[in-house]
């Protein structure tokens, strides 16, 4: 009798444990992310093309943004999962309630490849860091852009008082402003940088010196990360493969950054690609010391939890 009533208990158990799986909520193996023309989308390109994707099971469709305030409403209506962005609007994204969270570095600055310059027009007189103090520097206000400005010329010895800018907020408008000499320095991002090298003006300082300071991130909405954890780690696996296919093999992409006009068209053929980094996440530190800076500039009020702002668990192992 206790035989048969274990063999019940056990039959029961199975039926119930089948059925809690087959109620179990199974995530779509879709993502929508939206994308500028910038080249910290090349290894997302190239995962595409490569069938990486595809590979993993997974569906990708890139949503085309023409600026980074259409990607933001983009991101904001729900209409994206994931996004190109930076810690600056990452930190100003969850200054209230968590909506996005990082999931990797895009690009890194390195020793050998600036992602972040102080450039001086050609003729403004300015051939070294003595000729910025005091000079108006063509900055985004708000943005990572004067941030990395700030802490460039502070680490270089400036104090605040030093450091004179002026809000110039489209790239291509700091570009020409600067070529044409209207402005005696801007920050410019890479490739920008090279292209306004290639006019004629002259780096003052980079983040190749102080590499904890440039980068670019990846970043998913919070709800995506829940429903769709499994999606974002295939996601990032299919990435991994073309960041190493790239860093490799950089000259087999020049057809990839003309047709997604990735780089400026004068550069076609003359751009050397960096290196793209490994699978990781900022630092707290990282983290930290752009909240100082935000902070101080009247950005926030109090500082974001670095738990709510990265999260490294959906890279590949």
């Amino acid at each position: 009798m206790i035989k048969k009533w274990f063999m019940v208990v056990v039959v029961l158990s199975t039926l119930l444990g089948a059925c809690t799986q087959a109620q179990a909520p199974s995530e779509a193996p879709t993502l929508k992310i939206g994308l500028l023309p910038v080249l910290e989308a090349l290894p997302m390109y190239v995962a595409e093309s490569q069938g990486y994707f595809k590979n993993e099971g997974i569906s990708i469709e890139f949503v085309p943004a023409a600026s980074a305030a259409e990607r933001d409403q983009l991101m904001q209506a729900g209409q994206i999962d994931g996004m190109i962005n930076d810690l600056v609007s990452t930190v100003l994204y969850n200054k209230e309630t968590q909506k996005i969270a990082v999931v990797r570095f895009a690009r890194t600055a390195t020793p050998d490849n600036a992602q972040y310059s102080i450039l001086a027009a050609k003729e403004s007189g300015i051939s070294g860091l003595a000729g910025l103090q005091g000079v108006e520097i063509g900055i985004s206000e708000g943005t990572v852009i004067a941030y990395v400005t700030d802490r460039l010329l502070q680490l270089e010895g400036f104090s605040p008082a030093d450091i004179k800018t002026t809000n110039v907020i489209k790239i291509a408008d700091r570009l020409q402003l600067l070529g044409q000499g209207q402005l005696k320095a801007a920050t410019l991002p890479d490739p920008y940088s090279s292209l306004a090298i290639q006019g004629g003006a002259t780096v003052i300082v980079d983040d190749r010196k102080h590499t904890e300071l440039g980068n670019s991130v990846i970043s998913f909405r919070a709800e995506t990360l829940k429903a769709k954890p499994n999606t974002v780690k295939k996601f990032l696996a299919a990435l991994e493969k073309a960041v190493n296919d790239v860093n490799a093999t950089p000259e087999k992409w020049d057809a990839v950054l003309t047709e997604k006009k990735l780089i400026p068209a004068p550069l076609t053929g003359k751009y050397t690609l960096p290196k793209f980094p490994a699978a990781s996440v900022p630092s707290e530190a990282q983290f930290k010391d752009v909240q100082d800076w935000m902070k101080g500039k009247g950005l926030i009020s109090a500082e974001v939890a670095y738990t709510k702002l990265a999260d490294a668990s959906y890279l590949p192992k």
